[in-house]
Order: C-alpha cells, then structure tokens, then sequence
C-alpha cells in the first residue's frame, strides 16, 4: 500500500518534470495543464513528507516509552 502511494507521489513528480521539458521546448501550448502537474506533484510531496514526519514521530514516541 504505501509503496503504491510512493510509486504514484514519484510518477507524478516525474509527469510534471517532462510537462516542465516540453513547455520550455515549445511542445506544449497549455501553460495550465503543465501548472495543474507541478501544483499536483507539489501537494503530493508535501503530504508524502508530513506523513514520514508523522511515522518519526510515532516512532520516537513509541521509543519513549518504559518497557
């Protein structure tokens, strides 16, 4: 499961990427579509990073703990 969510947090960074490429080479016309990638990818990542915060945390808190 969450090595499908990364799979797709790593393809949607990968899209935006080469909508990036093909805007700057002149291939591609829709400055919004390419703008709609990047800000999905950017949101992607961003959770992605809050939820491996959450997981440290739970993890050192999990630590924490007396046996």
């Amino acid at each position: 499961m969450l090595g499908k969510a990364l799979d797709k947090v790593n393809d949607l960074q990968n899209n935006a990427d080469e909508m990036m490429k093909r805007l700057a080479a002149g291939e591609v016309k829709d400055i919004h579509r390419v703008m709609i990638a990047v800000e999905e990818a950017s949101l992607s990542l961003q959770l992605t990073m809050q939820i491996r915060s959450k997981i440290i945390d739970a993890y050192q808190e999990i630590m924490r703990m007396p046996v």
